[in-house]
């Protein structure tokens, strides 16, 4: 078994979680992150602003990133969304 963290992240604001999650493996790891991405993803989307992002990484036991997953809203040339 393997001590993974996770990060959350918006914009400039950052989080780690102090305590540690055991997993198999990286895979048990990632079916994990993106279960709870899943669980997330639709209330952070709802509160995203234009041009923000928000991001979830998985870190091993020293704290370096092994995978993310991102959300990134982006202004088109215009300034503005076709609609």
């Amino acid at each position: 078994m393997s001590l993974y963290f996770f990060r959350i992240s918006t914009g400039r604001y950052s989080g780690a979680s102090d305590q540690p999650y055991e997993f198999e493996n990286r895979a048990a790891a990632w079916t994990e992150m993106t279960r709870v991405c899943a669980n997330l993803i639709g209330s952070i989307a709802r509160s995203l602003q234009p041009n923000a992002e928000w991001y979830m990484d998985l870190l091993d036991e020293d704290k370096k990133l092994i995978f993310r997953i991102s959300l990134l809203s982006e202004t088109g040339a215009s300034g503005g969304c076709a609609g």
